[in-house]
């Protein structure tokens, strides 16, 4: 039987729209960290999977899938990986989103306020673009393991993509945190389910998280936009980027399309959910900014 958890109200119209309204303010000051999910670059209709489930498709339109595979992006990249190579799937992965995805006007205008981290969790380079204009950033990327022959989980690169060291974060005013890798600046992708092992095995004592992480996130809050956690893995990530930073934290979401399982997790969490069509969310974030 599963353990009981917290009621959880969800917040709707109006006072879905005054909540999300007061969060411009701690947004531009930086105590609230953008935590993007791929529903918010799909605003901008790419030519690239932006959704676990449409890589998922991808893949099974290049190879034969399966059964136990076909729809779980994760498992359907550990049989390319298995029965093909590594190398095969990168360059499938690198195929899947070799179309640049263009910023939103929320990538612009959070790229404008120079907060302190930017979480974004899906593999194109949107948020990256609209950076791209600034100074004084930089982006730490997940690695896959798989063959590096080195003992580490991620690598860090400057404005022009150009890999650097952990020093540098002390100067970046922006940090963009990529946890599953990105198809930019290096094709850096965690994606099959062996990756993901080697990580899972030791995120509940944060290794694979970045120092410089763990410092920008304490004592802030996160607000997350674009994004599902209807994947274990998904809530996993999710939790321990949160893990030691601030109490309350704030979700976007579509409240007919939740999973019993994201219920439970948004509950759990303490997440605030706000219910409005992202859409509108984001014009009233662009409002208020």
């Amino acid at each position: 039987m599963n353990a009981p958890f917290p009621p959880m109200e969800i917040l709707k119209l109006a006072d879905a729209e005054a909540v999300l309204a007061s969060l411009v303010a701690p947004l531009r000051a930086g105590t609230i960290v953008p935590y993007l999910g791929p529903g918010l670059a799909a605003l901008a209709e790419p030519a690239v999977p932006m959704t676990p489930e449409a890589l998922a498709e991808f893949f099974a339109s290049k190879v034969a899938l399966p059964r136990r595979a076909k729809g779980n992006a994760w498992a359907s990249a550990q049989h390319i990986e298995s029965m093909k190579h590594r190398s095969t799937l990168s360059a499938m992965m690198a195929e899947a989103f070799s179309s640049p995805v263009a910023p939103t006007a929320l990538h612009q205008c959070l790229a404008a306020l120079h907060p302190p981290m930017i979480v974004d969790t899906w593999y194109d380079g949107a948020m990256r673009a609209a950076l791209g204009e600034y100074k004084n950033w930089g982006e730490i990327q997940g690695i896959t393991r798989a063959g590096i022959g080195e003992d580490r989980w991620y690598r860090f690169y400057d404005t022009a993509g150009k890999e650097t060291d952990r020093a540098a974060t002390d100067m970046w005013t922006t940090l963009l945190y990529k946890p599953h890798g990105s198809i930019v600046p290096a094709k850096n992708f965690l994606i099959s389910d062996a990756d993901y092992v080697e990580v899972l095995t030791e995120i509940d004592i944060q290794t694979p998280i970045p120092d410089a992480v763990k410092h920008r996130r304490t004592e802030r809050s996160f607000l997350f936009i674009g994004c599902r956690f209807h994947d274990q893995l998904l809530r996993t990530y999710a939790r321990q980027i949160m893990k030691r930073s601030a109490i309350t934290h704030y979700v976007l979401v579509e409240p007919d399309g939740l999973t019993k399982n994201e219920v439970r997790f948004i509950a759990t969490q303490g997440m605030t959910p706000i219910a409005l069509p992202l859409e509108r969310a984001v014009a009233i974030l662009l409002e208020g900014a």
